[in-house]
C-alpha cells in the first residue's frame, strides 16, 4: 500500500494526466507499478525519471539516500517488468539495471541536472542504482490516456507544452552552459514532436480529409505549419548539439527554445480549435489515435 503522501501524488497525477502542483510542479515524474517480490501484488510508486533519447527512460533508486534500496527496485530485480504511466501514455516496460560506466555516465547526467541526486548518494554507502525502462510489446506508440480522439489530441499536446515549459525553465536556471542531461531532454523532445507530426501527416489528416473535404484548407495550413516547426526543431537540435560540444552558444540555444515555444503554442491552439470538434463529432469520433 502506498503511504498517504504517495497516494495523494498518484491521485493528482492520474486526475490531471501527469500535471502536478506543489513541490513536484516542475518535476519529471512517472508512476511505476511493479509486482511485489514477496506478495505478488501490484505496487504503484511515483518516481523521478530522466529522458534518455526516446528509446527509454531512466529511473534512479535513490530512496532519498536511505541505506536500503527502495521496494520498487527490489521488485524489479525479482521481476524486471513494470507498468509505466507518463501522464499522456500508459505502457508496459522491460527494466534493465545499468552497470559500470553506463550507470556512472547516466548518474553524472542526473547530478548535473539536479545536485540533489549527489546529496542522496553522499548519505548512503550503497551505490544508487539506475534502471532503464524500455517500452515492451508494441510496434507503435502506446495508447493515449483519453476517452475520445479529440481528448487524445489535447492530452498529447498538453504533454508537449509541459515538457517544453520544463526545458525552457531548465535553460533559464542552468547558468551559462547547457548540461548533458538538458541536451538529452531537448533532443528527446525534438524526436517526439517529429514522430507526432509525422503521424498526423500520414494518418490523422488523410482520415479527416476524406470525411471533411471542406476542411482541406485547414489541413493544408496545419501541414505547412508542420514544415515550419520541423525547421525550428532542426535549428534547436543544431544549437543544442553545438552548445554541448563547446562550439556553440548556449544563449543561442535558449533563443531557439523561445522561438519554438511561441510558434508551437500557436500551432497547437489552432489545431485544437479546428480539429477537436471534428474528431469528437459523430462518425469522426471513431478516428485514428493521436
Amino acid at each position: 500500500m502506498p503511504n498517504d503522501f504517495n497516494q495523494h501524488v498518484i491521485d493528482e497525477f492520474r486526475a490531471h494526466r501527469g500535471r502536478l502542483t506543489g513541490p513536484f510542479e516542475h518535476a519529471r515524474l512517472l508512476l511505476l507499478t511493479t509486482t511485489g517480490a514477496r506478495s505478488g501484488a501490484p505496487h504503484t510508486t511515483p518516481v523521478g525519471y530522466l529522458p534518455d533519447g526516446g528509446d527509454r527512460v531512466l529511473v534512479i533508486a535513490s530512496a532519498g539516500g536511505s541505506p536500503r534500496h527502495p521496494d520498487w527496485y527490489r521488485n524489479l530485480l525479482a521481476r524486471p517488468h513494470a507498468t509505466v504511466e507518463s501522464g499522456a501514455f500508459t505502457y508496459e516496460a522491460r527494466a534493465v539495471v545499468l552497470a559500470g560506466e553506463e550507470r556512472d555516465r547516466a548518474f553524472a547526467r542526473a547530478v548535473q541536472a539536479d545536485p540533489g541526486w549527489a546529496a542522496y548518494q553522499e548519505k548512503t554507502e550503497r551505490i544508487i542504482p539506475v534502471v532503464a525502462l524500455y517500452e515492451a510489446g508494441r510496434g507503435g506508440p502506446p495508447p493515449v490516456n483519453a476517452s475520445s480522439p479529440g481528448e487524445a489530441i489535447k492530452v498529447v499536446h498538453d504533454a508537449f507544452r509541459r515538457e517544453l515549459a520544463l526545458i525552457r525553465r531548465e535553460m533559464t536556471t542552468g547558468g551559462s552552459a547547457l548540461g548533458a542531461q538538458l541536451r538529452v531532454n531537448c533532443l528527446t523532445f525534438c524526436r517526439g514532436l517529429h514522430h507526432h507530426h509525422t503521424g498526423e501527416d500520414t494518418m490523422l489528416f488523410p482520415f479527416l480529409g476524406e470525411r471533411y473535404p471542406e476542411h482541406g484548407p485547414v489541413l493544408d495550413r496545419l501541414r505547412a505549419e508542420h514544415v515550419r516547426i520541423a525547421e525550428l526543431v532542426e535549428r534547436l537540435r543544431r544549437a543544442v548539439s553545438g552548445a554541448g560540444s563547446g562550439d556553440g552558444d548556449a544563449a543561442g540555444a535558449r533563443a531557439e527554445v523561445v522561438r519554438l515555444t511561441e510558434e508551437l503554442e500557436a500551432h497547437l491552439t489552432y489545431e485544437e480549435e479546428q480539429l477537436l470538434p471534428l474528431l469528437d463529432a459523430g462518425p469522426g469520433a471513431s478516428g485514428p489515435p493521436a
